[in-house]
């Protein structure tokens, strides 16, 4: 008793394990409570992704029919203008193209607003507020397995048949999904700060589309300025998506330098949105 007399309030709190209510743990502490609470994660994205399909009409059906029908709008306007510039098995290219970077958009605009729509959670629960955005790429992951069925159809309906090459697609969205989650953590403390951003994510997002590749081959649209093609090398969304067709699509090669440059990416947004997200854990629910 004499001993705690000579004791701050912080101190003994610190002495009985007590923790200031929104405190952040340490790197070691945070990763070991975001780890026990796995299976709210996957629950909660679960959750996320059945209400998204019984407030629509076609229910999970919509969640493939969004990107086949952007794939046929877009294959068809864009392959109009760009007439002999076009690649071959155009069809399969964009079906492939769009399909996957419906994967980064929803993890991209969704997981933005991953701790603002969920502001009264973060106020009255004690949890590690990473959970909500790790939420929404698991909802956007499940969405992409359903999404992948379909693509895989479609591909073999045009002549694509499976090769010991589509197993190389495991990998590729393991890294895939590093990257992603990386750019949710990133866009989800963003917008905690700067509410206005989830006005401007719309046109990021669709640039982003738009200069992918999805919709067009680098090399004919741009032999005339090699430049450019050689900035598209360190784009990480066009290498995921040449990866993807030189495995799926026999006629498509690819620079295989771009597993190395995609790791770097992967492993670098993971990390860094990772320590990102962690360094303003106080602040969620007060800013």
């Amino acid at each position: 008793m004499g001993a705690c007399a000579g004791m701050s309030a912080t101190e003994l709190a610190e002495q009985y394990g007590l923790h200031r209510v929104g405190g952040r743990p340490g790197v070691r502490a945070y990763l070991t409570e975001v780890w026990e609470r796995r299976d709210f994660i996957t629950t909660m994205g679960s959750y996320r992704m059945a209400l998204q399909t019984q407030q629509a009409r076609f229910g999970a059906a919509w969640l493939v029919l969004k990107p086949a029908l952007n794939a046929l709008i877009y294959g068809l306007i864009f392959g109009v203008l760009q007439g002999g510039n076009r690649p071959p098995d155009y069809a399969a290219y964009v079906v492939s193209g769009v399909f996957l970077f419906e994967f980064f958009s929803g993890c991209f605009s969704q997981g933005a607003r991953a701790i603002t729509a969920n502001r009264l959670l973060v106020q009255s629960l004690a949890f590690p507020r990473i959970v909500l955005p790790l939420s929404v790429v698991v909802e956007q992951f499940n969405t992409l397995m359903m999404s992948l069925v379909v693509m895989v159809t479609i591909l073999i309906f045009m002549g694509h048949l499976p090769t010991w090459n589509w197993l190389l697609m495991i990998p590729l969205l393991v890294l895939f999904t590093m990257f992603n989650t990386g750019v949710t953590l990133f866009a989800a403390r963003l917008t905690v700060h700067f509410r206005d951003l989830t006005q401007i994510l719309p046109f990021i997002s669709r640039i982003l589309f738009y200069t992918s590749g999805a919709l067009f081959d680098v090399n004919s649209i741009f032999r005339a300025h090699p430049w450019v093609v050689e900035l598209y090398n360190w784009h990480p969304l066009y290498q995921v998506l040449a990866l993807a067709r030189s495995l799926l699509m026999a006629n498509v090669a690819v620079n295989p330098m771009y597993w190395l440059y995609l790791g770097l990416w992967a492993v670098v947004a993971l990390v860094g949105g990772f320590l990102f997200f962690w360094v303003a854990e106080e602040r969620y629910g007060r800013d």
